[in-house]
C-alpha cells in the first residue's frame, strides 16, 4: 500500500509517507494510513445507511465484531504485559547508560530508564497487563477484563503522550477499544458503581446462543489465549538470552578507565580540551564499542571484535564536535587495536588509531558504585535519597 499512501500524503498533506524499518509506530505512512482507514469508515458507514432497507440492529454481527475486538485487545495486553514480566521491555540502564548526563537524556530514554532500574516494579506493570488478558479471554469475566484493560491502557497513552513515546496511535486505538468493550455495559455499571443499586444480566450481543456452543466457544477462547501466552513467553526468554541480561557478552565486558594514553610513543595528558584522547571505554553489547572523550562526550561506533586473535576494528566516522551522540556510518576503518588483559581488573589496547600508533592501558570501574545499581531498599528512611 505504500505506493497509495505516498500519493496521498504527498496529495493532501504535502509530505511523503515512507515505511521505515525502524519498529517505530508512529511515522507519517502510519498517520497516513489511519486517515485512509477513517475516510473509507464513514464512507462505508454513509453508504450502508443510505441503502440499508432492514433497519435491523444486527445483533449477530455486533456480537462477533466486539468478539474480535476483546480477542484483540487481549493478544495486544498480553504481548505487553509477558514484555515487561520478562522484563526486556525496558530493560536495566545499560553501562554506558550509566556514563551518559541526564540532560543528555530524551524523554523516552528517562521513562526506559525510570522503569528499567526496578525489575520488579516493571514486573508488576506486567503483571497487570497479564491480568486483563487473562480474564478477556474468559468470556465471563470479559467485563472486568475491559475495566483493568481500560486503566493499563490510559496509563500506557499517559505515559506515550508525555515522555514522546513514538506508540500513540497504538496506544490510543487499544483504550478506544477497551472503552468500546465497556460501552454496552455502561448503564449497568453506573447502576452498580455509582448509583447502588441492582441491575440485570447482561445484555450484550455474543455471537453463541446455546449453552453447548457458548461452552465450546469459552473454551476456544481459553485455549487461543494459551497459545498467544506460549508464544510470547516464549519470546521474551528468547529475548532474554540474545539480547537481555543473558545475552552474550563482548571480551573485556564492562567500563574501562583510560588511566594511560601514549600516542606515537608519547604519554598524552588527561585534559579536558583534547577531543582525541579517550577518557573511559565501553564494552556491552557485541560488535560495537562506546568511548568517552576527555570533554564527557560518548561515541558508539560499530566494532568487528575477534575473540580468538584478541583484535577489535573500529569502523566509523569521526564524531562531531559537541555531539552526544554518534550515527552509524562504517565508511572507513579508524583503529585497529590489540587486547591484552593480564587480570580480570586491567587491560591494554594496542595499535593504529586515527593514524597514529597508540597504547591505551585501562582500569575496570566497578558499575555497582553508581547509585542506581547500589541504592538498597529502606524499610526506615529520614530523608529521601536524590
Amino acid at each position: 500500500m505504500q505506493p497509495a499512501l505516498n500519493w496521498v500524503g504527498r496529495r493532501l498533506f504535502g509530505v511523503p509517507a515512507q515505511l521505515y524499518p525502524s519498529g517505530v509506530g508512529d511515522q507519517t505512512i502510519f498517520w497516513v494510513l489511519l486517515f485512509c482507514v477513517l475516510v473509507v469508515a464513514v464512507a462505508g458507514t454513509a453508504v450502508w445507511s443510505l441503502l440499508d432497507r432492514r433497519r435491523a440492529h444486527y445483533r449477530t454481527l455486533a456480537g462477533w465484531y466486539l468478539l474480535v475486538i476483546r480477542l484483540s485487545l487481549a493478544g495486544q495486553m498480553l504481548s505487553y504485559g509477558c514484555a515487561k514480566a520478562v522484563a526486556v521491555q525496558m530493560p536495566q540502564p545499560s553501562l554506558t547508560a550509566l556514563l551518559t548526563k541526564y540532560g543528555d537524556f530524551t524523554p523516552m530514554a528517562v521513562l526506559w530508564s525510570q522503569v528499567g532500574v526496578s525489575r520488579p516494579y516493571e514486573m508488576a506493570l506486567g503483571a497487570a497487563e497479564i491480568t486483563a488478558a487473562i480474564l478477556l479471554f474468559i468470556p465471563r469475566t470479559a467485563l472486568l477484563g475491559a475495566l483493568l484493560a481500560m486503566i493499563d491502557t490510559l496509563q500506557i497513552l499517559v505515559l506515550n503522550m508525555t515522555f514522546d513515546v513514538p506508540e500513540k496511535i497504538l496506544s490510543a486505538h487499544l483504550l478506544l477499544m477497551s472503552l468500546l468493550l465497556l460501552a454496552p455495559e455502561a448503564r449497568r455499571l453506573i447502576r452498580v458503581l455509582l448509583l447502588n443499586r441492582g441491575t440485570g444480566p447482561s445484555a450484550v450481543p455474543y455471537p453463541f446462543r446455546t449453552m453447548r456452543w457458548r461452552r465450546v466457544a469459552a473454551l476456544t477462547q481459553v485455549a487461543f489465549g494459551i497459545w498467544i501466552a506460549a508464544a510470547q513467553v516464549h519470546g521474551g526468554l528468547h529475548a532474554w538470552r540474545t539480547v537481555g541480561p543473558d545475552r552474550p557478552k563482548p571480551p573485556l565486558y564492562g567500563i574501562w578507565s583510560v588511566s594511560q594514553y601514549i600516542r606515537d610513543g608519547q604519554p598524552v595528558p588527561p585534559l579536558t580540551t583534547d577531543e582525541t584522547r579517550w577518557k573511559t571505554v565501553v564494552f556491552d553489547y557485541p560488535n560495537m564499542i562506546t568511548y568517552q572523550r576527555m570533554d564527557d562526550t560518548l561515541v558508539t561506533v560499530p566494532a568487528d571484535v575477534d575473540a580468538a586473535d584478541h583484535r577489535i576494528r573500529l569502523i566509523g566516522d569521526r564524531p562531531q564536535p559537541g555531539s552526544t551522540t554518534h550515527p552509524f556510518h562504517p565508511r572507513n576503518t579508524q583503529a585497529t587495536l590489540t587486547f591484552q588483559q593480564p587480570n580480570p581488573d586491567n587491560a591494554v589496547l594496542t595499535g593504529e588509531l586515527d593514524g597514529h600508533q597508540v597504547t591505551l592501558t585501562l582500569d575496570r570501574v566497578d558499575p555497582n558504585r553508581f547509585p542506581q545499581r547500589n541504592t538498597p531498599f529502606h524499610w526506615i528512611q529520614n530523608t529521601p535519597n536524590l
